[in-house]
């Protein structure tokens, strides 16, 4: 009888050993939703069925389980091996990285509360300045004209005060590089030059006070460059918080971001090659000059795959419109762009999120664009095959059999 019973406490516990294995194996059965957006040329191709596509996980084929075709909130069309209830509530994210309020950003709003804002999204704006929260039953009880009106009031406040600094110090550089450019143009007239940074100075009697001056010019203008940096700064951390918010928000979540061109007024070349030949005796001189061809040649400071990665993982479209604008005529300066670091950072996170990347001159345009792309999408769900929690990025490839389409989607997603 003590045997029997140790033989059938054995045996209940690999059972139970058993299904406690079962239930580990099934807990780890999880379903990736992948957004994807497929177009020829500029037009969303919405005739798609499950056996057009092929998802491939860190380049295995994965079995679909079931596709749905989405327009705007509402489910057009499905194919399901296996039932899921897609959430295709809207939450909509306006960041307006700009310095300067353009007035066609008007454009872009008047489209986004006529064509694109539905009752029971969600809408979050973000300025240079604050952010604001809102329903869209908030704006119901207003006629849309005037509620566009309002925002924009808002934005071109929000630009202004949240640019001061920014503006102040492109003021500031645009004198310094004037100043140089009059303090050059003086050499061997015997003018004296008064200004904010020496006395009385024969320009013509002394290349060493020539230099001194210079020197305190372009000392001034590199501590004025590193303020303009520090104010245009992306803060990293910041960027994964706001991603770990969104992951946990339900439903279909689109940014889309506007940011403005940049130019900074740059020293011309021909005075940095006259003061380098005047200057050769002053070490001052050639370290700032040094330190500027540096910090024109500077790299971005964000870890862009660690950002690119954290968006894909939360299951968000970033849209990312670069509006250009001309840049401003300043006698004696010459204006460089200095977007290039941001704009490539920017455009890597949009595309690991499967969102537009579009540039023009006319907001409206852009956000006509960037909107009608988010509107309409394909949501493909599948179970990864050999699912492994082991915390590491798992890459998402999604493909259209024999066409040449371009395709938008995620880059995949984080297995934790």
């Amino acid at each position: 009888m003590f045997k029997k019973t140790i033989l059938i406490t054995a045996v209940s516990a690999s059972c139970l050993a058993l299904f406690a294995q079962e239930l580990t194996h099934e807990s780890l059965v999880i379903n990736i939703e992948v957004p994807v957006r497929v177009f020829k040329g500029s037009i969303f191709v919405d005739n798609l069925t499950a056996d057009d596509f092929e998802v491939y996980e860190d380049g295995k084929l994965q079995k679909i389980e079931a596709v749905y075709l989405i327009k705007k909130t509402k489910i057009e069309r499905k194919e399901e091996k296996k039932k899921f209830s897609p959430e295709t509530s809207r939450n909509f994210y306006l960041f307006f990285e700009i310095t300067d309020y353009a007035p066609r950003l008007k454009d872009a709003l008047n489209y986004f509360f006529h064509n694109v804002l539905l009752p029971g999204d969600e809408l979050t704006i973000v300025t240079p300045m604050n952010t604001y929260r809102m329903k869209s039953e908030t704006f119901s009880a207003l006629p849309k004209e005037e509620a566009v009106n309002q925002l924009k009031g808002i934005l071109r406040k929000d630009a202004l005060m949240g640019s001061s600094e920014y503006r102040s110090s492109f003021r500031e550089l645009a004198k310094i590089a004037r100043e140089l450019e009059s303090l050059i143009s003086s050499v061997g007239t015997g003018q004296k030059k008064l200004d904010q940074f020496t006395e009385s100075v024969s320009i013509a009697g002394s290349a060493m006070d020539l230099c001194d001056a210079a020197g305190l010019l372009l000392s001034t203008y590199s501590l004025t460059l590193k303020m303009l940096e520090n104010i245009r700064y992306v803060d990293q951390q910041k960027l994964l918080e706001f991603s770990n918010y969104l992951r946990e928000k339900e439903g279909q979540k689109h940014v889309f971001l506007f940011y403005q061109r940049e130019f900074i007024p740059v020293i011309e070349q021909r005075i940095i090659s006259i003061l380098m030949s005047i200057c050769q005796d002053s070490p001052g001189v050639l370290g700032e000059l040094s330190g500027l061809f540096q910090f024109y040649r500077r790299d971005i400071s964000l870890d862009v795959e660690r950002v690119k990665q954290a968006f894909a993982d939360s299951s968000i479209s970033i849209h990312f419109m670069f509006f250009t604008k001309p840049a401003k005529h300043i006698p004696g300066v010459r204006m460089e762009e200095h977007s290039e670091d941001i704009f490539s950072a920017f455009s890597e996170m949009a595309k690991a999120t499967g969102g537009l990347i579009e540039s023009s001159a006319n907001p409206g345009f852009l956000f006509k664009r960037a909107a009608e792309a988010s509107e309409n999408y394909y949501l493909l769900y599948y179970a990864p095959i050999n699912y492994n929690r082991d915390g590491k990025f798992k890459n998402i490839k999604v493909k259209v059999k024999n066409k040449n389409y371009r395709i938008m989607h995620r880059a995949g997603y984080f297995s934790n």
